[in-house]
């Protein structure tokens, strides 16, 4: 010590120790979401699938189409082209579009497609819905999917816009990763993941070569949807992604 004081160095202080944790209570909009999230993993036996997709084909013509579009924030993500093929395949597959009752012990089975979009906010994570979403073209869907997901995010939607889906979509972006297992927005009974979608080397018609890869990692509830009958929507819908163009001819 007299050699430090001597020559001028002090020495160094030990950093301090942590504190006590900080407690944070779980209220209001993050409480619900607790609870919502645990009823759904206790009460619904859920039944996870994967399935790997080629996208490329999907991104030449969505980046086609956003070439023609001036505006920047109208611009097309992958959601829209998803939410018109599995709007398609749900006509396929009804059994998918359904609400459970759990009071009555009914299945209700919807006509209309009301979309959940998953999306992050300040508050948690909120499911705003684009209702009959199976009447509007590519461009008006992208635009109300967009417009759910900021007013999600911004707070200013409102309660009854925050209800009432029979089918969740649900994507990460860029923090997608390579498989997910989504938890069921109950009441329904199925919700899709979107994972990231990244270019890789795959075996084509015998030559190796780098496509844009995507998995979608999905989950339904088991008591009301055979594993069989998921893995065939999954499947048509991955068929419509790869061959885009079937996504919007009818009797497809």
């Amino acid at each position: 010590y007299l050699k430090q004081r001597a020559t001028g160095i002090v020495p160094t202080q030990a950093a301090p120790l942590p504190g006590k944790p900080k407690e944070i209570k779980i209220i209001g909009v993050r409480r619900i979401i607790a609870e919502r999230m645990s009823a759904a993993k206790r009460e619904i036996p859920h039944f996870a699938y994967v399935e790997e997709i080629d996208i490329t084909e999907l991104e030449a013509l969505r980046q086609h189409l956003n070439s023609k579009i001036e505006d920047k924030s109208r611009r097309l993500t992958l959601l829209p082209f998803l939410g018109k093929a599995l709007i398609k395949a749900l006509g396929e597959f009804p059994q998918c579009n359904v609400t459970h009752d759990k009071d009555r012990n009914v299945l209700l089975q919807h006509e209309a497609v009301h979309i959940g979009v998953a999306t992050q906010s300040n508050d948690g994570l909120k499911v705003p819905v684009v209702r009959h979403a199976q009447a509007q073209p590519l461009h008006k869907l992208a635009d109300a999917m967009r417009d759910a997901a900021e007013s999600a995010r911004n707070g200013t939607a409102k309660k009854d816009e925050l209800s009432g889906s029979t089918i969740t979509i649900t994507s990460l972006g860029k923090l997608g990763g390579i498989a997910s297992t989504p938890v069921i927005n109950a009441p329904e009974v199925a919700i899709i993941g979107v994972n990231r979608a990244i270019e890789r080397p795959v075996v084509l018609n015998g030559q190796v070569t780098v496509r844009l890869m995507m998995n979608l990692s999905s989950s339904f509830d088991h008591r009301f949807v055979d594993g069989y009958d998921a893995a065939a929507m999954i499947q048509r819908i991955k068929e419509m992604l790869e061959h885009p163009a079937t996504i919007f001819l009818n009797g497809t």
